[in-house]
C-alpha cells in the first residue's frame, strides 16, 4: 500500500550521557531532502544520521531534531560573567569621567550595553555520546513517522480509489454515447445529399463509404483501451508492497490517462462526449494533486 509523505514521529532513549530525545517531521519534495538540527555532541554523526534517515525515509522533505538532556534538563549553555573585565571597564569608564569631568552613574545598565562581559559556556562541551544510541534512537523516531504515513497511506488510496471509478463511470458514458453519433452524422449527411441532389437517387454506396471514413476518424476504442489500461496499472501500483517509493511511477501514468483523455475529447465531434471527457480530466487533475503527497 502507498505511503504519504507527510508524517511525524518521535523517540527518546536514557543513555550514559543523558536522554536523547528525537524527532522528525515530514512534508512532501520531490526528492529526499533533509534539514538536521543536531545536540553539539552529536554533531559528529550528521553523516550517519542522514543516511540512516534516508533508509527509511527515502522520498519527502525531512525535518530532524536531537536534544540531550542531563538530569532531566536539557544540555544547552550557561552563562557566566567576566567580573575582571567588567573591573576594567568601570575603572576606565571612572577615568573618563575624571578627566573630562564628565557627570553620570556608572551602573549596570551601562555596562550591560559591553557584550562581551556576558560569557556563554556550553555545558555540553566533553558529552560523550555512542553512536549505536544516536542510531536506535533516529531509528525509532523514523519507524514512527512511517507508521504515520503508511496509515495516512490508506486514506490517499480510498481518495484516489474514488477518482478511479469517477473516471471509469465516465468512461462507459462515452462508449454508450459513440455509436450514435455515427448514426447522427450518417442521418444528417443523406440529408444534405437528398437536398443537393432534388429528388434524384441517393448512392448509398459513396455514402456508406464515406460514413465508413468518417467513423475511422472519430473512432476511439484504442484510446479507451490504453486508459483502461492504465488505470488497472494504477491500482495495482497503488496496492503493491510499499517497500520503494512509487509517487514518480503513478505521476507518469497520470501524464499518460491525460495524453488519452485528450485525444478522445479530440475525436470526439459530440458534446455529450465531450461533457464527459471534461469530467474525466478534472478527476485526473485532483489524482495529480494527491499523488504529489504519495512517497
Amino acid at each position: 500500500m502507498i505511503r504519504s509523505m507527510t508524517g511525524f514521529g518521535e523517540a527518546e532513549r536514557d543513555t550514559a550521557a543523558g536522554r536523547l530525545r528525537a524527532e522528525v517531521r515530514t512534508v512532501n519534495h520531490r526528492f529526499f531532502s533533509v534539514n538536521l538540527r543536531l545536540a553539539r555532541p552529536v554533531e559528529r554523526y550528521e553523516g550517519q544520521v542522514r543516511e540512516w534517515l534516508r533508509s527509511r525515509l527515502p522520498r519527502g522533505h525531512v525535518n530532524f531534531s536531537l536534544r540531550i538532556e542531563a538530569n532531566g534538563l536539557p544540555a544547552g549553555t550557561g552563562v557566566q560573567v567576566d567580573l575582571e573585565r567588567a573591573r576594567q571597564y568601570v575603572d576606565a569608564l571612572r577615568t573618563l569621567q575624571s578627566v573630562l569631568g564628565l557627570s553620570g552613574e556608572i551602573d549596570i545598565r551601562l555596562l550591560s550595553r559591553f557584550q562581551d562581559l556576558i560569557v556563554l559556556e556550553d555545558e555540553s562541551e566533553g558529552i560523550e555520546v555512542d553512536p549505536e544510541d544516536v542510531r536506535l534512537v533516529t531509528e525509532a523516531a523514523a519507524d514512527a513517522t512511517v507508521r504515520m504515513r503508511e496509515e495516512e497511506g490508506h486514506r490517499l488510496a480510498a481518495d484516489l480509489e474514488e477518482r478511479l471509478v469517477a473516471i471509469e463511470v465516465a468512461m462507459r458514458s462515452i462508449e454508450e454515447a459513440a455509436p450514435a453519433r455515427l448514426v447522427a452524422e450518417r442521418d444528417r449527411m443523406r440529408r444534405v445529399v437528398t437536398e443537393l441532389l432534388e429528388g434524384q437517387p441517393i448512392d448509398e454506396d459513396r455514402v456508406a463509404r464515406e460514413i465508413a471514413l468518417i467513423a475511422e476518424r472519430w473512432d476511439i476504442s484504442e484510446e479507451l483501451v490504453r486508459l483502461r489500461s492504465h488505470l488497472a496499472l494504477f491500482r495495482e501500483t497503488v496496492a503493491a508492497d510499499a517497500s520503494e517509493p512509487v509517487g514518480k511511477r503513478l505521476s507518469f501514468l497520470i501524464q499518460e490517462m491525460h495524453r488519452e483523455t485528450n485525444t478522445i475529447g479530440a475525436k470526439a465531434n459530440d458534446a455529450a462526449i465531450e461533457h464527459r471527457v471534461i469530467a474525466i480530466k478534472d478527476e485526473i487533475e485532483r489524482l495529480r494533486e494527491q499523488v504529489e503527497n504519495v512517497e
